[in-house]
């Protein structure tokens, strides 16, 4: 015979193995629900007597999915972007080598590629400095070298010495 403590923290019973099993089917008990059975010292779960084990179906694992883009694994540091260091690289080429019309653009175009990812997923990626600063320098050889060439054109020097010996 057993007795059970139900949800209204009254004590029924008691029952019998049959009756406990009818009221399991009924939703009236679970697993949880605290019982005494005869002779015994202390208070267990339901589903922790031997002769209910089976009446509980044990949990099945968790399912592990992927994460969906833009959400960040707890633990995982963001990454710096890639865009944001090549948008630098460029910007310092473009100051410091002779292509500066195509090192500037492409290092404007790397860093607002690069900025434009960081605010779509700042939980991801880092290096909004570093993009920043790619974008100021590639605008700023850009004006350098708009500024070069009207002056050029301006003066009539606007001429290249190919010269390979």
């Amino acid at each position: 015979m057993y007795k059970i403590v139900g949800a209204d923290g009254k004590i029924y019973g008691p029952a019998s193995v049959e009756q406990l099993r009818q009221w399991l089917a009924e939703g009236r008990a679970n697993a949880q629900t605290q019982t005494l059975a005869g002779g015994a010292p202390e208070w267990r779960p339901l589903g922790a007597l031997p002769e209910f084990a089976g009446h509980f179906a044990p949990p099945g694992p968790p399912v592990i999915q992927p994460q969906p883009p833009g959400i960040s694994v707890p633990g995982q540091l963001p990454k710096t972007n890639a865009f944001a260091t090549a948008g630098l690289v460029f910007g310092i080429l473009s100051f410091a080598c002779c292509f500066k019309l195509l090192f500037g653009v492409l290092g404007l175009v790397f860093s607002l590629i690069a900025l434009s990812q960081i605010n779509r997923h700042p939980e991801l990626y880092e290096g909004r400095a570093l993009a920043i600063a790619g974008m100021v320098l590639s605008i700023l050889s850009l004006l350098l070298f708009g500024a070069l060439l009207m002056l050029a054109l301006a003066t009539g020097r606007f001429y290249f010495n190919w010269s390979f010996r």
